[in-house]
């Protein structure tokens, strides 16, 4: 039986997922489960017990197989839990939720400007800060003991009973946090909500061992630690700065799944603070934190919401029955008929968050359309790149990094770049794995990415200049 092993809990928007890894950063196990869409009645939220059920019974069964001594819970940045006297104050609310006009109105007026908290003004709960807002005004006035805990510390604190924050949630389009400043923002302070957050920790911080009933329901040692945690998109950013090719350079990480984040790692000496004040606000451009609280220019979209959306793509299953040389075969003919996607297919959020999606000359074929998906997230994500002033080095991480259109289309749009991919499949844990390790190396090397062998220079101006023309 292996010893002295971590799980990494990983719950992202779309699936949740839990690994076993050895301290060789070798993975033992990997369990991937669905997360449901529940409705309270008041608000929708996130799937809690249907997570906290999957998480006894995996880890139940990884007990079986390794002695586990640490657990490090990752999460997407836009969800928190209201938690009191040991329980759940109010379910987390899912940042699809709509919020009703006034409640936003009334608090877009309490929010810093984005170039005090790098916040864009996000649809729906995608700031957090409009989350809390909106479960106060359903939920209060709250009790002087409720405390906030950010959704990785959640899952912390469920397994701790520890309360804690930690940056690179606080600091992630939240409205809650001034990245330069390196402390909550006013509105955080002034509505009260910065006092209610644990206190603030490192990532990597152990906040103690698990609680008598998780290691009851479980079998896991009474000792297992319990990391504080961290937002998803910095564990990858963490993984990749593992890598010789993008620790000690200017390098960009675009990790892809439900959302395309483009964080812009600028590398030694000084250059964030010049190109955070650069970052065009309406945009969905915005100042991720990493875990040693330096600010990350950032841009996104969501590309995987908008890959189902558009060819019907289950971004789980992206590569079967998918055949990249046939597809590939395909592109002159379909570049030569003016075939093109626009942005955006998920209204409010990207680089064009005010256009509408649309196609010219929609393929009928199911192949084709899906063709054409890989030159769009190509030309979608090279905005973003721009936006962020990307150079030198680009790692593309995830689900997309397997999407071989997408890639070698970024790589031909980008050809001043050396354009990389992982073949890890799980970068997100590795990155919270070299929390406690490090200095460890990935265990696969970085692939290079080759450019197509046909230009995109002409399709490229071609789309820019229609978008141009519809977002002017």
């Amino acid at each position: 039986m292996e010893t002295n092993c971590t799980v990494v809990l990983d719950v992202g928007k779309t699936n949740s997922k839990l690994t076993l890894w050895t301290t060789t950063g070798v993975c033992l196990e990997r369990r991937v489960r669905p997360n449901a869409t529940v409705e309270t009645g008041q608000y929708r939220t996130l799937d809690v017990a249907g997570i906290d059920a999957w998480l006894e019974d995996t880890v139940r069964d990884y007990a079986q197989r390794a002695v586990i001594s640490t657990i490090i819970p990752v999460a997407h940045g836009a969800g928190a839990a209201l938690v009191r006297q040991g329980e759940l104050f109010a379910p987390p609310m899912d940042y699809e939720q709509e919020i009703p006009a006034d409640i936003r109105a009334a608090y877009d007026k309490e929010r810093d400007a984005f170039a005090d908290t790098g916040s864009p003004a996000l649809p729906q709960g995608l700031n957090l800060g409009a989350q809390l807002y909106y479960l106060e005004a359903l939920t209060g006035p709250w009790p002087d003991d409720l405390q906030i805990l950010p959704w990785p510390q959640y899952w912390a604190w469920r397994l701790s009973g520890v309360a804690a924050s930690e940056v690179t949630s606080l600091g992630c389009h939240s409205d809650l946090w001034l990245p330069e400043a390196e402390r909550p923002s006013q509105m955080s302070r002034r509505l009260g909500w910065a006092k209610r957050m644990g206190p603030l920790r490192h990532a990597g911080a152990p906040l103690g061992p698990i609680t008598a009933a998780w290691a009851e329901r479980t079998g896991l040692p009474a000792d297992c630690a319990v990391l504080c945690g961290l937002h998803d998109s910095n564990a990858a950013l963490l993984a990749a700065r593992g890598h010789d090719e993008i620790a000690q350079h200017d390098a960009t990480i675009l990790s892809t799944g439900t959302w395309f984040v483009a964080m812009r790692s600028p590398g030694p000496g000084p250059g964030a603070p010049a190109l955070l004040r650069d970052l065009p606000e309406a945009r969905d451009c915005l100042v991720n934190v990493d875990v040693n609280g330096g600010p990350v220019p950032s841009a996104r979209f969501m590309g995987g919401r908008e890959s189902e959306v558009m060819a019907g793509i289950d971004i789980f299953h992206l590569t079967e029955n998918y055949d990249p040389e046939a597809l590939i075969a395909r592109l002159p003919e379909l570049i030569a008929a003016d075939v093109m996607a626009f942005p955006t297919f998920v209204p409010g959020v990207g680089p064009f968050p005010s256009d509408k999606g649309r196609w010219i000359n929609e393929p009928e074929s199911a192949s084709d359309k899906r063709a054409v998906l890989g030159l769009y997230l190509a030309l979608v994500a090279d905005v973003c790149l721009d936006l962020v002033g990307s150079c030198e080095r680009l790692l593309v991480e995830g689900r997309f990094a397997e999407a071989e259109i997408f890639i070698h289309g970024l790589a031909t749009l980008r050809p001043d770049q050396k354009v990389y991919i992982s073949n890890a499949h799980d970068d997100v844990p590795y990155g919270a794995l070299r929390l406690i390790h490090p200095h460890l190396k990935p265990a696969s090397a970085l692939t290079p990415v080759r450019p197509l062998d046909i230009s995109l220079d002409g399709y490229r101006a071609r789309w820019r200049e229609l978008m141009e023309g519809v977002s002017a």
